[in-house]
């Protein structure tokens, strides 16, 4: 299986997401992490799309992707040079003798303390998966209460438009 990136540009209005996985849903294919956000173009989002499957799957959502009324573009990013990015939460059990050692790891990964008690620490990271995948498993000795991920969010390199 082959992982797949779309970058798909879409009417801003209530509906479309829906219609986007139904799509996948509909053909008993999988969204492995799926972002969205307004562009530049308040009237435009932008869906991140991540999937597993084989060229035949991909052809086929492309396709039917194209189809839809509401999309306006479908870029594929799986083999282009793009800037691909992933926002993490982590909430991590600390105790005074581990906090000092969790902020030292933080630091080494670019990452910020958001919040902070007693008990408690939550830790922003933002990085390729295997980056956060990797922060994931250092913390986990600590004691990992809570974990949030947004998904891949992905632009293409350079200055050719996506429109």
């Amino acid at each position: 299986m082959k992982r797949y990136v779309l970058s798909v540009l879409v009417e801003n209005h209530s509906g479309v997401l829906s219609k986007v996985a139904g799509l996948f849903s509909r053909r008993g294919y999988n969204i492995h992490s799926l972002t969205v956000g307004v562009t530049e173009d308040p009237e435009i989002s932008r869906m991140t799309i991540v999937s597993l499957g084989d060229d035949y799957m991909f052809e086929q959502i492309s396709k039917q992707l194209n189809k839809l009324i509401e999309v306006i573009k479908v870029i594929d990013l799986t083999d282009v040079p793009s800037v691909c990015r992933e926002l993490s939460l982590v909430k991590v059990s600390t105790d005074s003798n581990s906090k000092l050692l969790i902020m030292e790891i933080v630091n080494t990964f670019r990452g910020n303390i958001v919040d902070m008690d007693e008990k408690s620490l939550v830790i922003e990271t933002t990085g390729d998966e295997k980056k956060i995948s990797a922060f994931i498993e250092i913390m986990k000795p600590y004691g990992i209460k809570e974990i949030i991920r947004t998904g891949l969010t992905a632009i293409q390199r350079g200055n050719k438009l996506e429109k």
